[in-house]
């Protein structure tokens, strides 16, 4: 028979096996099609009165052909008029209401996100404004020149930044005539040559239902998220998906890219192609990238580049997995003079790692951090919605949240040396190095084919 003392122990150790389950469980997501073909995904979350909407489209840069920077000027367009309302009208209407509307594209997605209160008539004037800017866009000529000039000064701003230089560089490398070596702003040259009709068909082929996922977190139930679904994609043509982007070639050897730039620092980027979404490898290589160097102060980079040899403040490692497979990342920054061995050290941690594979206790300080701190990820409205995008989108299965901490404590030692081993070869990585100061010789930097 239990004493008071007992019952009070017992019923509070399972309240916490329940909570901590509970912090490690993903949200529960429910997912349908619109009447004209756009895929949905919703997670219901009534602790405040509000809705955060983002609406995805197979649009982004990938997609530009050779008019480099065409999708996201595209989506950038979509707030400077609708139907009967310029810019003005429209930043006007959302700011009565507190709400955010925003629109942007990367490499593989064009995405327009909503932010408002569900209380009405909030709501209804915010989604009214978020439909019609995706179905009625007008992409007035005025604002056309104007967004057309601001993005000139950016694409100028960014050959002013080693980094940026440097980056854009690198994708070339990596990507070669695949659509993801340009960057989403496009050049000077494509930009100045764009046409405003260029922008009305773009988005008539892209901006259509069949090419939308849209995911929906908040303060509604499934009746009235349906119906919200429906109105923000009733005015968009069922159309159809654009086919699969091609497959992104390996590099068969090793590049390297030097940039002479006025600096007292080199910036040293190197990469290959790594993995796409939904990849086989993708928890295996997650974890055993955050013990390479994406884990910040305590990464292998980290204590074989800063704190052992005061080679760089800074050096990171990642993946950026796309549609087709994105690259596999490193980086840091280092004196002129320091940019070989910089270069060495960065290039012997990596073949290390791949021919040793991290310690067991790497492994698990490493699964302990993703896990203890996955809680903290999923913890807002708009990051739920961020993974409700990325999910639908990519056609992930929608228990990826609820398995996430099970598939991680699941990776192995054995694993990650192996999967390393198969996907990264440190013989075939591009490398640029931007740096060097005017006139500095960079024509043969030492370890470079490393």
């Amino acid at each position: 028979m239990f004493t008071n003392s007992r019952r009070f122990v017992l019923w509070s150790s399972m309240l916490l096996l329940v909570a901590a389950s509970a912090l490690h469980a993903g949200p529960t997501i429910q997912s349908w099609e619109t009447p004209n073909g756009a895929r949905v995904l919703f997670v219901p979350s009534p602790e405040l009165p509000m809705v955060d909407v983002s609406v995805v489209f197979d649009g982004g840069s990938a997609r530009d052909g050779a008019r480099f920077g065409l999708a996201s000027m595209t989506a950038s367009m979509l707030t400077q008029g609708a139907g009967e309302w310029n810019a003005d009208a429209i930043a006007e209407r959302l700011e009565n209401l507190g709400a955010n509307l925003s629109a942007s594209a990367d490499r593989d997605t064009a995405t327009v996100s909503l932010r408002t209160l569900t209380r009405q008539p909030a709501m209804d004037t915010a989604v009214e404004t978020l439909s019609l800017l995706l179905t009625a866009p007008t992409f007035p000529e005025a604002d056309f020149e104007r967004q057309r000039s601001n993005r000139l000064i950016a694409l100028r701003r960014d050959e002013e930044s080693p980094r940026s230089v440097g980056q854009k560089a690198l994708y070339r490398q990596i990507f070669g005539s695949h659509p993801y070596a340009t960057d989403p702003a496009g050049t000077a040259e494509t930009i100045r040559a764009l046409t405003r009709e260029d922008l009305v068909d773009f988005h008539r082929a892209h901006y259509v239902a069949a090419n939308a996922v849209v995911a929906i977190v908040g303060d509604l139930d499934r009746a009235q998220a349906e119906e919200l679904a429906t109105r923000i994609t009733a005015g968009l043509p069922r159309g159809e998906a654009p086919p699969p982007l091609p497959e992104v070639p390996a590099l068969t050897a090793a590049v390297l890219e030097p940039i002479t730039f006025p600096s007292s620092q080199t910036t040293l980027l190197a990469g290959q192609p790594g993995m796409r979404r939904g990849d086989p490898d993708y928890f295996v290589l997650y974890v055993g990238n955050h013990i390479l160097g994406g884990s910040g102060l305590v990464s292998l980079l980290m204590e074989e580049i800063r704190e052992k040899r005061g080679l760089s403040y800074s050096t990171y490692s990642y993946f950026s997995p796309l549609a087709q497979p994105g690259p596999f990342l490193m980086g840091l920054q280092t004196k002129n003079d320091q940019a070989d061995q910089a270069q060495d050290v960065m290039l012997e941690t990596l073949q290390r790692f791949i021919t040793e594979g991290p310690s067991d206790a790497e492994l698990t300080a490493a699964k302990r951090n993703i896990t203890g701190g996955f809680p903290l990820r999923i913890a807002s409205n708009s990051d739920i919605v961020g993974y409700l995008a990325m999910m639908g989108f990519y056609g992930l299965p929608l228990d990826y949240l609820d398995r996430f901490t099970d598939r991680i404590e699941a990776v192995t030692v054995e694993q990650i040396q192996e999967a390393f081993a198969r996907r990264i070869d440190p013989d075939r990585l591009a490398i640029v190095r931007v740096g060097g100061g005017q006139g500095a010789d960079q024509a043969a930097p030492a370890g470079g084919e490393g």
